[in-house]
């Protein structure tokens, strides 16, 4: 988007984006609209390198990725970690920021064409989970030499519940972002005690306008220099004209998606 206001001050902080400059960042929802007012301490400066599909296709995923990550597992370099649905906006995400922190990313999908393409991103190790899960606990276990893995990202949820417990070393972390196969699942209090686990949750559209200018001003500190310098990168799997959000729409449900699918405006 483009700022067409004036400067903002919000606590001891001044933010001067200029008119026409472009901004990205995150909004509680309303982000078809041609027009948006959202707090400036929500936004961050899109770097010159990216195009405009490139730079919508951004913050939602790379902000959700890197407050997983960094802000609640507290990701350290050389560890590892499990990413669920690595082809999609957030899995390809996290995958590169893993990389780019010096940890190792290893990845769930439903087709191998995902996991594949993933591997360009820093995917080292993968499975293709289709209606065992639990497959993935004896591979992880060849993975890591039987430590288990010491973070995962679940947008999944419910299903994979008791895979990721089982997965996660001692002292593993476990960030739960996502309830697309059901939020309700059976917990084994003393795999959790035993290995002294660390379950959290996250969604960012709920927080208040102070945590989610925390977690743009982070994106903004850690992520958009990895943007600048080609570190990283947005993943797009199509773009489509607002007129054709129908068709975006059954992309997206189809689940032949890898990476972001980008509405443009005219």
């Amino acid at each position: 988007m483009e700022f067409a206001g004036e400067v903002d001050q919000i606590g001891n902080e001044v933010y001067s984006w200029q008119p026409g400059q472009r901004v990205f960042g995150i909004c509680g929802g309303g982000a078809y609209a041609e027009y948006l007012i959202v707090p400036a301490n929500h936004l961050a400066a899109v770097p010159a390198n990216l195009s405009w599909a490139e730079a919508a296709a951004v913050p939602e995923v790379f902000i959700t990725a890197y407050d997983a990550l960094f802000t609640r597992a507290r990701l350290q370099p050389g560890e590892t970690v499990i990413v669920h649905a690595a082809g999609s906006g957030v899995g390809t995400a996290a995958i590169q920021l893993t990389r780019a922190a010096g940890a190792k990313a290893f990845g769930t999908s439903r087709t191998s064409d995902k996991l594949e393409r993933a591997r360009e991103f820093g995917l080292s190790q993968s499975i293709v989970i289709n209606n065992d899960p639990l497959a993935l606990v004896g591979a992880v276990q060849e993975w890591t030499e039987g430590r288990g893995v010491n973070v995962v990202l679940d947008v999944v949820g419910a299903a994979y519940f008791e895979t990721n417990l089982k997965a996660l070393a001692q002292k593993g972390r476990m960030v739960l972002v996502g309830t697309i196969s059901g939020s309700q699942a059976t917990i084994d209090f003393g795999m959790v005690m035993s290995k002294r686990l660390t379950l959290e949750g996250t969604v960012l559209r709920a927080r208040s306008a102070e945590e989610k200018a925390t977690a743009t001003r982070l994106f903004a500190s850690h992520v958009v220099p990895l943007l600048a310098d080609g570190s990283i990168r947005a993943v797009i799997d199509r773009t489509y004209k607002l007129e054709e959000v129908r068709e975006a729409h059954t992309r997206m449900e189809s689940n032949k998606n890898f990476g972001k699918i980008v509405l443009l405006l005219d």
